[in-house]
């Protein structure tokens, strides 16, 4: 059975993967490191969903059109809270935690590292 994969290719992965951990209580699976000591490919659980890395050493597009979108059930709405709280320092905040038409919470930002995220109540 195939398993999905969301890849970021990051500069400073580690910094990313210590920012994650904090705001969705991510796992990290596995680490592995190049001859710099850079990550090669690394593996963090986020709401059991597979978030993968490798170190771009070269300058990277910021603000493309994909976007890490996680959909909550009512009664998830501090997992929400707590992860814009994190992620909010340093990003790009396109739509601030609050409501809309269509869900009671809801925030899109571009984190400090370029990745674009909404995190929801469906």
């Amino acid at each position: 059975m195939p398993i999905t994969k969301l890849q970021l290719y990051l500069k400073n992965c580690d910094q990313a993967i210590e920012l994650y951990q904090k705001a969705f209580d991510a796992t990290v699976d596995a680490i592995y490191r190049n001859e710099s000591n850079l990550i090669a490919h690394a593996e963090i659980n986020v709401f059991g969903q597979c978030v993968a890395f490798m170190e771009q050493e070269s300058d990277c597009i910021i603000g493309n059109t994909m976007q890490f979108s996680f959909y909550f059930n009512k009664g998830d709405e501090e997992i929400i809270k707590k992860a814009y709280d994190i992620l909010k320092d340093g990003a790009k905040v396109e739509l601030p935690l609050g409501s809309c038409e269509w869900t009671s919470l809801i925030f899109c930002l571009v984190d400090k590292f370029g990745v674009n995220w909404l995190l929801c109540v469906d």
